[in-house]
């Protein structure tokens, strides 16, 4: 979706709702959007976020995210700030509540590396979700004949982009999410809508007033 994170969403830009949200969190010391785009940063500097100016090969739709939070921590410490934990909140889900963020940094404990946040997946992948091979035939993705019933699957989850908190030294030091201890917070779905496309916003703007 062009322009998705300075969309209009209840009279401020989806970045706005980030923003404003991550000021609302006491333990929060410093805002900073990545961003390689102009008129973002603009729009960001205007609600109290400091940016990071993202170098065009981490900016692309098929860089890893993981590699801009490298380069975000980097940047940090390089300008001579220390900070012990990262906080990410992404513009993609504007209907975050405060209290799941706050979930997730009180979760962040010396057993954890990494706190994400899900919500109950409408899909199973015992069940109803297929892949496809080369001749177009459909298998199940898990393939386990002694679960007979829903009821007897293991209950699976949605990750979302509500927040995502870790620490610096763990994103310099490993390369993916899942390489360490995760923790997960659930949050019910009307507060975990992800906005990749056009209906995602409109169902987002629903929820929003409704």
């Amino acid at each position: 979706m062009p322009g998705k994170n300075i969309k209009i969403l209840n009279g401020l830009p989806l970045i706005a709702h980030a923003i404003k949200l991550a000021k609302a969190v006491g333990h929060v010391e410093r805002i900073y959007v990545s961003t390689d785009d102009t008129e973002i940063g603009e729009v960001a500097k205007t609600y109290g976020a400091e940016i990071i100016k993202r170098p065009d090969n981490l900016a692309s739709d098929t860089a890893p995210e993981w590699l801009a939070w490298q380069h975000a921590v980097n940047y940090v410490r390089d300008i001579g700030l220390d900070f012990d934990t990262f906080l990410s909140l992404p513009t993609t889900s504007p209907l975050r509540d405060l209290q799941d963020v706050i979930a997730c940094l009180q979760t962040l404990d010396s057993t954890t590396d990494v706190v994400i946040t899900t919500t109950p997946a409408a899909r199973s992948p015992y069940f109803n979700m297929i892949s496809l091979d080369e001749e177009g035939f459909a298998h199940i993705l898990l393939d386990q004949s002694s679960i007979k019933r829903r009821q007897d699957a293991p209950i699976v989850y949605d990750v979302t982009t509500v927040a995502y908190a870790t620490r610096p030294d763990y994103i310099l030091n490993h390369n993916s999410l899942f390489e360490g201890r995760v923790r997960a917070v659930v949050v019910p779905k009307e507060r975990a809508v992800d906005i990749d496309d056009d209906i995602d916003f409109k169902i987002a703007k629903a929820l929003s007033v409704s």
